[in-house]
């Protein structure tokens, strides 16, 4: 191989790794999805239906829930006390903290 070879073969190797690094630069580094920008779940989707989700808990007349339960205190729910915040059994969607549905499972201590 000639030296010629090896310098045009830096010579594009460098160019590469410094079109990636722009290209970072001016997208930015990729975002990972915040539960702010997570669609909120509505009681009619599909899913929340057959869990029996409701944003308030106080309404639903479900026989299952048990006072003071809320997505809040479930361990499927990620997010804060207040709001909407994620929950592992809706995937992309956030629920209220206020919310329910009847695989409230409570939080472990």
């Amino acid at each position: 191989m000639s030296q010629k070879d090896i310098d045009s073969r830096r010579r594009f190797l460098k160019l590469a790794a410094g079109t990636a690094a722009a290209a970072v630069l001016m997208n930015g580094l990729p975002r990972v999805a915040r539960a702010d920008d997570l669609p909120h779940l509505s009681e009619s989707d599909p899913t929340a239906k057959a869990l029996g989700y409701v944003e308030d808990a106080s309404t639903t007349k479900n026989p299952k829930r048990k006072a003071g339960d809320t997505c809040a205190n479930c361990q499927f729910y990620s997010g804060g006390a207040t709001g909407y915040g994620p929950c592992q059994l809706f995937p992309g969607k956030a629920v209220s903290a206020k919310g329910w549905c009847i695989s409230h499972t409570a939080k472990q201590a």
